[in-house]
């Protein structure tokens, strides 16, 4: 076999191969072999027609084809390796020649990885927001716990604002009711602004038994998006009333003894949350100069693909799961088809650009990853998704996943290395030193959400999901 390489462009080529007629005899055989099993002739028992009748009964031609489909992918896969290629997904192959008993030449167009020169990135310098934890944010950490321990008590009078109030609801979109707006003995908390607009308004002033209509936009459900009358009945109204801010309180709702020491845990908790906080922003400024730095060519059948991945994956997944299509996203939005298209393929054009950089930085550096990083890598994926380690494990190996994660804590790892390169100092123009450990594991967890919600996917991957997708 002999094959040379075209480069059409830099993440494309053309390979052309040429295979001598007796490198194809084991697939002829095979072919033989095959269609021996699936023919009947009569005279002759089953597996055991001689090639020469099957040539005369169903053509040469048809066991021809049979073995070229057989044997192309071995073929293909030596001429990648010959021509020491990285490719993208399934090549576009094309038989240009097949003469019997003499030769088969093909040709076969394939994305390829880009080869990438990473510039010094010592000199990436990215400011973050300075760590602090204002009084009144402890103070509304504390009132949030607090609230979680009021009690209520059912009042004969109208409901008014901090009042819980238990309704009934019934949503009518240009006079027809929904068979989905009809909701009963629903609690709802006024001035807490979790249910529908307008809802606040509506109540306030009714005692028990009273009613009002009011309209609103829908936030989920079948009429998602759309104006609707709605009417509620208020069943009860109840006063909340909130626990004394004291020690007896803090033995309540923590295990401290005196309000002193539950303040300084939520200061400490608010400081460790926006230290995390910090090191995510620096990890996503890093980044984005870093991507600055280094020129990317995009595979156009790969972007493509991801963009048609992207928009499946958010029609078919998430909005349903949120009760809405495309069209209510779109107007709860307040973006056009337009804005959403640019949105997504920058977002794709950044998954990949994200997923060539960091590997091609992985491998110039060796960074390997150790059965521990991977097994600690899982456990924090199967939390996140709410599967346990064992099934998440084997979910994974089933999809054929496991170099999947692997790239994840990888890429993980190249991230952590440029953070940690580059100089990051806070608004105060204060140097932040961040944890090598924890930042290792904060890029790998920002690596890992970035593939789950907008995953940069080879060629080949997104033709896995058209599969499935069909």
């Amino acid at each position: 076999m002999k094959s040379a390489v075209e480069t059409l462009n830099p993440t494309r080529v053309r390979l052309t191969v040429e295979v001598p007629f007796e490198e194809l005899k084991p697939s002829l055989d095979a072919a033989y072999r095959k269609i021996n099993q699936q023919v009947q002739v009569p005279g002759f028992r089953k597996g055991k027609i001689p090639a020469r009748i099957i040539d005369q009964r169903f053509g040469r031609g048809a066991v021809l084809e049979e073995a070229v489909n057989d044997a192309l992918p071995k073929f293909y896969s030596e001429a990648v390796n010959d021509g020491e290629l990285n490719p993208l997904g399934q090549p576009d192959v094309d038989i240009t020649e097949l003469k019997d008993n003499e030769t088969l030449t093909f040709t076969a167009e394939v994305d390829i990885r880009p080869e990438l020169e990473i510039p010094d990135f010592s000199g990436i310098e990215v400011t973050v927001d300075a760590i602090e934890v204002p009084d009144e944010d402890v103070d509304k950490a504390v009132d949030q716990l607090r609230d979680r321990f009021a009690t209520t008590t059912v009042v004969e009078r109208e409901a008014a604002d901090g009042d819980v109030v238990k309704v009934d609801l019934q949503a009518r979109v240009d006079g027809e009711l929904l068979e989905d707006g009809v909701a009963e003995g629903v609690n709802y908390t006024i001035g807490s602004g979790q249910m529908l607009e307008g809802l606040d308004e509506a109540v306030i002033g009714l005692a028990a038994g009273g009613t009002a209509t009011f309209t609103s936009e829908l936030r989920g459900g079948s009429g998602a998006g759309q104006e609707a009358e709605v009417s509620v009945t208020v069943e009860s109204v109840s006063a909340r009333e909130l626990p004394e801010l004291d020690d007896d309180f803090a033995q309540l709702a923590s295990e401290f003894d005196t309000l002193e020491e539950l303040r300084a845990d939520s200061r400490r908790r608010l400081a460790d949350e926006r230290t995390y906080q910090q090191a995510t922003e620096a990890q996503e400024k890093v980044l984005d100069a870093l991507l600055e730095l280094v020129e990317v060519p995009l595979p156009e059948k790969l972007l493509a693909e991801e963009i048609k991945t992207r928009k499946h994956n958010l029609e078919h997944h998430q909005l349903p799961q949120l009760g809405m299509d495309l069209e209510a996203y779109l107007k709860l939005q307040e973006k056009t088809a337009e804005e959403f298209d640019n949105e997504v393929k920058e977002q794709a054009e950044k998954g990949i650009r994200t997923q060539f950089v960091l590997d091609e930085i992985a491998k110039r550096d060796n960074l390997t990853v150790s059965q521990e990083e991977l097994t600690e890598h899982l456990v924090r994926r199967a939390q996140s998704s709410g599967m346990s380690p064992d099934q998440f494990a084997k979910a994974v190996v089933e999809g054929n996943q496991v170099s999947m994660l692997v790239g994840e804590v990888s890429r993980g790892k190249a991230l952590a290395s440029v953070v940690e390169a580059a100089t990051v100092k806070d608004s105060n123009g204060e140097l932040v030193e961040l944890d090598e450990e924890d930042e290792t594991e904060e890029a790998t967890a920002a690596v890992a959400d970035a593939a789950e919600a907008n995953e940069a996917v080879t060629a080949e991957d997104a033709t896995e999901k058209k599969s499935d997708e069909s």
